[in-house]
């Protein structure tokens, strides 16, 4: 098994499961109340999971060993973050999670092209083949 923890293929697949997990369970949060602050509960749900993740398994680190470029863009992915759920949460309060969830699954697409514009990452066309055919596939299951 500790071969299998090691690959990222495990941990994205885990990835997934639970993002499937976390728009069904969403959905029927978001069912009675405004979903701002369904966001809000849901953020504060993770972030006393996650403190007491790092802190059981001793993976603090002092603030101070963290550099200014790192510090910035860990700001803007939570803030990218924040908005994401904010805006999610209020699609599955508008319309159907199955239609949600997969137009959600669009990131796959936009970063793809993000990482090769910005960072430089090559795929093959076979790779830019699956992600042409995630963004047809996302939006044929969204409009059916």
């Amino acid at each position: 098994m500790q071969i299998v923890t090691h690959s990222w293929l495990f941990w994205a697949m885990l990835a997934a499961v639970f993002a499937a997990l976390t728009a069904v369970f969403a959905k029927v949060g978001v069912a009675e109340i405004n979903s701002n602050f369904a966001t809000f509960l849901r953020t504060m749900v993770v972030v006393v999971a996650l403190g007491l993740l790092v802190s059981a398994t001793g993976e603090t680190q002092p603030l101070s060993t963290i550099s200014i470029k790192t510090s910035l863009f860990l700001v803007l992915s939570g803030l990218a973050t924040g908005a994401s759920w904010l805006c999610y949460f209020r699609a599955l309060q508008l319309g159907k999670v199955s239609q949600v969830a997969p137009i959600d699954k669009l990131s796959v697409v936009i970063v793809a092209l993000i990482a090769a514009m910005f960072l430089g990452e090559k795929m093959s066309m076979t790779g830019w083949s699956g992600v042409g055919l995630i963004g047809i596939g996302a939006f044929l299951v969204a409009v059916a």
